[in-house]
């Protein structure tokens, strides 16, 4: 029975919000915008909030929960709010822990423990205890967003849980409060006197509890080490329990919790990896528990269909070539470490001796190098990030995906819950632990419809037979939430479920932390707490400016994001450097996202999708891409901007500034002409402070300098002159490099010529000013002028591509514009040549260098060092690696590229007086500081013409384009 009502409608209390503003230190957001943005997580749920807090302090905490009591408010942790079965969303006051509390609290390496606050991410703590070769060695595949908070409030796992665990497993203490704001500790010291009454009762109280059910709990209680559903009463059935361990798992419904001491574990020196291949799913299955015996680490699946997929991936081509021998029908990727090379070789020797023994002989591949291990692991990672790109209504759903059985029954496990899934016209995928039978498995199903949902809730209820028959546990790492709450009673019993109920009552009376989970639950089939309800509709504008069909539409792309909140991650590859500055979730591709699939389908009021409020949430989207290339599901938010502001300036008008940016391109053969006076800005004084006033470009930023612009002296081309042999080019001189850094033209043609290229010089059939990406346009939004200037472009040059002609760039952002957005402004089939002959000139080179078709002479640069900073969109079409082996082919370059993300400038973003402050806050996060350990005598290259000035704004070095490293380079 659902004794916890949802709580209805939003019901605005300004008193409430009133009263919490006063007396937190940290923000409270009662906004819809906001509140939309904390509805959900990566599940299928959403439940709008009552308002949300960001604590600063313990204080903050203690009297948000007192205040919410005083208004009948639940109140709801929420740490990474990456969670897949809706645990921290709720119709309450939704408490976010990881803005501010996430400080290091107490760190003694030598006990091998700390005690942090739980909004650190687990990322952010094992780089700190790194240095002392230590981790927390429960690692899920969230590590780079998830935090420490939530990893206790779920009782996460991870890949190596064989040896080191679940989160349970690793816990010390915890400091928490109770829903009034009272403070306790609980650890595995016996409660004693310097402990109030009040926890010394209510923890006497829960032994007993446990003792009394003692009999049920040992017959019940699934026997699998993945067992994370209820509350764990069974810990407290130790002879000296841990007395926290019974708020690990939780999820937020005893108490909050404000600290966690938690147990270090040794790095291994060394980690080897055999890549075991099956010709069928059911004998990896079967061949599990012999492989487990053997001590591994970890046992990790990827079945067939991430093996077909991923072949098709250029990202992953590589490494599945490399690890795989034939065609397996799926592989098991398992681990071994230590502090001894030679005895984990001996492993790897023993696991192809019991492969081998098991009818699997020569059937592993071994992979002992550590770059190689990283490649690897980075393909099981994508597993889930494969099954979740898929376009259409009909998602991967997560409900069922974790749930464990003993490893002697995985082979008849997962083949029944592949016929359950056919039986409902639908199909799986598995992936993941296969070393402790905890197999992620997402039927596809379309959660529009109420046909899915009732497949989702038959299905539940079938697997949750299975799961009881082969003894398993339905909670196997992700815990309860809304998921699975339904299926307490049917998994532990009626006794067992009224103990969890007495564990609910006396930590939370009155039901006010985070309600309808565990205990009491809302029903997992509820369509009015889904993110899609029956009444969702996503009526996006009816003439979209982009092309949008791949996606069903621009609802379809704005509903590709399903919240694994991947673009939370505070380093490693580009996504999201406005999120790294700022830490506010409308600044993050999941933010701007929901906010966008809430405009749309008409739940933040009329006109939501062209209001200030959603120009504020879209204004520092820096458009880097890195969304499109790091984001498990691809949202390209960079594009979604571009629609957005079309249909925002068509309401608004678009500003002075953004127009004398937008139509750069237009204006810049006159304004090169007149360099002198357009120079003028940055030579007298005063004029830089009425530019900003006026303007808006800030006057802490130099401008561009106009200069006399590139012009190709070759005579214009004729199709006819394109030979088709692989030689024949187009140098592309896009307006950054021809109206103010011409040197990089120059440069690139030296380098062109020397390699043999045969340059052809061609213009528009209007004959007048150059050619044109249309890049500043699409970034006012500007749709129908940057297709004029793509059809313009593509009408050109479409004749010499045809012909085997490559065209060749500099500047990465508007080179990428052909293969990108070229084909949402012209149809696909008349641009797809023209993106797949479009080469970034280190492109070009990369491979005819590699294939010997080109060969340049350079002299040797006498160990030079290189440090090489990558433009975002470099970055999101994978043309980082090009780069570099461009600057390696030329002898004693050391090359050493800067992990970074956003340089900041992002083409008029860091001129701007409003963003200049975001603009350099991005650029210190990683790239100046690496910049400026450069030595003198280094050389720093940029590919971008932002980039560049970036770095001399920020760091006070110039950069320079790859090509002029080239030049110089060339043996005259």
């Amino acid at each position: 029975m659902n004794q916890t009502a949802y709580a209805g409608p939003y019901r605005y209390d300004v008193a409430f919000e009133r009263q919490l503003s006063r007396a937190l230190e940290g923000e409270v957001r009662f906004d819809a915008f906001t509140r939309g943005r904390y509805a959900t997580d990566a599940s299928i749920y959403q439940i709008m909030p009552q308002g949300v807090a960001f604590p600063k302090t313990e204080a903050d905490i203690a009297a948000a929960l007192t205040i919410a009591a005083e208004h009948g408010i639940p109140v709801i942790a929420r740490g990474g709010g990456t969670s897949q079965n809706g645990q921290p969303i709720g119709n309450g006051l939704v408490l976010d822990l990881s803005r501010y509390f996430n400080a290091i609290r107490e760190y003694d390496p030598a006990a091998r423990s700390i005690s942090v606050a739980p909004g650190i991410v687990l990322e952010a703590l094992n780089t700190f205890v790194k240095k002392d070769g230590l981790f927390f060695p429960v690692e899920p595949s969230t590590a780079s967003r998830c935090t420490i908070g939530g990893m206790t409030g779920n009782n996460s796992s991870g890949a190596r849980s064989l040896r080191y665990g679940k989160t349970v497993d690793n816990v010390i203490a915890l400091k928490a409060m109770f829903n009034d704001g009272e403070s306790f500790t609980l650890s595995d010291r016996p409660i004693g006197d310097n402990s109030s009454s009040r926890t010394r009762d209510l923890m006497n109280r829960m032994l007993a509890l446990a003792k009394l059910h003692r009999s049920e709990i040992e017959t019940i209680f699934p026997k699998v080490q993945r067992r994370v559903g209820g509350y764990n009463l069974d810990e407290l059935l130790a002879v000296r329990p841990n007395l926290s361990h019974l708020l690990v798992g939780s999820e937020g419904t005893l108490a909050i919790t404000t600290e966690a001491t938690l147990l270090l574990s040794p790095l291994p020196r060394h980690r080897v990896m055999g890549v075991c291949h099956f010709p069928s799913f059911r004998a990896a299955m079967e061949t599990t528990e012999h492989l487990v015996a053997l001590n591994p680490v970890a046992v990790e699946l990827v079945d067939n269909n991430v093996l077909v997929l991923g072949a098709d991936i250029p990202l992953f081509i590589r490494t599945l070539n490399d690890i795989t021998r034939g065609k397996p029908n799926c592989l098991l990727l398992v681990e071994f470490a230590g502090d001894d090379l030679s005895e984990l070789r001996k492993d790897l020797k023993r696991l192809d001796q019991c492969m081998a023994d098991h009818g699997f002989a020569d059937a592993v591949v071994e992979v002992v190098e550590p770059e190689r291990q990283k490649r690897v692991w980075e393909v099981r990672e994508a597993c889930l990030n494969i099954m979740m790109s898929m376009k259409g209504d009909g998602k991967p759903v997560s409900f069922i995906e974790d749930c464990a059985v003993p490893l002697e029954h995985l082979a008849d496990y997962t083949d029944a819950v592949t016929a359950l899934f056919e039986k409902h016209g639908t199909r799986g995928t598995w992936y993941a632990h296969a070393s402790v039978g905890c197999l992620h498995v997402r039927p596809i199903l379309n959660m529009k419809t109420e046909e899915g949902v009732k497949a989702m809730r038959a299905i539940a209820e079938e697997a949750c037979d299975l799961v009881r028959q082969f003894k398993g546990s339905f909670s196997g790492e992700h815990g309860d939430g809304i998921s699975r709450s339904d299926f307490i009673e049917p998994m532990f019993g009626g006794s067992l479920t009224r103990a969890f109920e007495e564990v609910k009552d006396a930590f939370d009376p009155g039901n006010r932390l985070n309600p309808g989970k565990i205990i009491r639950p809302y029903h997992m089939d509820d369509r009015s707490l889904m993110r899609f309800p029956p009444e969702y509709r996503a009526s996006a504008p009816t003439k979209t400016a982009l092309d949008w069909s791949e996606w069903g539409g621009f609802g379809g792309a704005v509903e590709m994001c399903n919240n694994n909140g991947t673009c939370r991650k505070m380093a490693g590859g580009t996504m999201c450097p406005s999120w790294r500055v700022t830490r506010q979730e409308q600044h993050l591709t999941r933010g701007r996202a929901n906010t966008l699939r809430l405009a749309i389908s008409g739940q933040l009021g009329p006109e939501a999708l062209t209001s200030p409020e959603m120009k504020e949430t879209l204004d520092l989207c820096v458009s880097c891409k890195g969304c499109k290339r790091d984001c498990p599901t691809g949202v390209d938010m960079a594009r979604m901007k571009i629609e957005f502001l079309h249909h925002y300036h068509g309401r608004h008008g678009l500003p002075l500034k953004e127009r004398l940016i937008a139509y750069l391109p237009r204006y810049a053969p006159l304004a090169a002409r007149l360099a002198p006076f357009m120079n003028l800005r940055d030579r007298i004084p005063g004029l830089a402070w009425l530019t900003e006033r006026w303007l808006g470009f800030s006057a802490r930023r130099t401008l561009p300098v106009w200069r006399a612009p590139w012009r190709d002296k070759r005579r214009q081309a004729s199709p006819s002159d394109v030979v088709g042999d692989g030689r024949d080019v187009v140098l592309f001189g896009d307006t950054f490099n021809r109206y103010f850094e011409r040197e990089n033209l120059e440069a690139a043609e030296k380098v062109l010529q020397a390699g043999g290229y045969r340059m052809h010089h061609v213009t528009a059939k209007d004959g007048g000013r150059p050619l044109c990406c249309g890049r500043t346009f699409l970034s006012a939004g500007l749709v129908e002028e940057a297709r004029l200037e793509a059809r313009r472009t593509a009408e050109a040059l479409a004749p010499f591509v045809s012909r085997g002609a490559k065209i060749v760039g500099l500047e990465p952002s508007c080179l990428m514009t052909f293969r990108d957005e070229f084909a949402a402004l012209l149809p696909k089939d008349e641009v797809a040549p023209l993106a797949k002959a479009a080469r970034l000139i280190e492109e070009l080179l990369a491979d005819d260098l590699a294939t010997g078709a080109t060969t340049l002479s350079f002299r040797d640069q006498q160990r030079r060092t290189v440090h090489l900073h990558g433009h975002c969109h470099q970055k999101a079409f994978d043309a980082m690696g090009a780069v570099e082996k461009t600057l390696r082919a030329v002898p004693g370059l050391d090359v050493k590229p800067i992990e970074s993300s956003c340089c900041g400038m992002s083409g008029a973003f860091g001129y701007a007086a409003a963003t200049i402050d975001i603009s350099t806050a991005m650029g210190e996060l990683s790239l100046f500081p690496a910049v400026r350990q450069a030595a003198p005598e280094d050389l720093v290259v940029a590919d971008g013409t932002s980039c560049r000035h970036q770095i001399w704004d920020g760091a006070a070095r110039e950069a320079v384009h790859v090509a002029r490293v080239l030049a110089m380079a060339l043996d005259d």
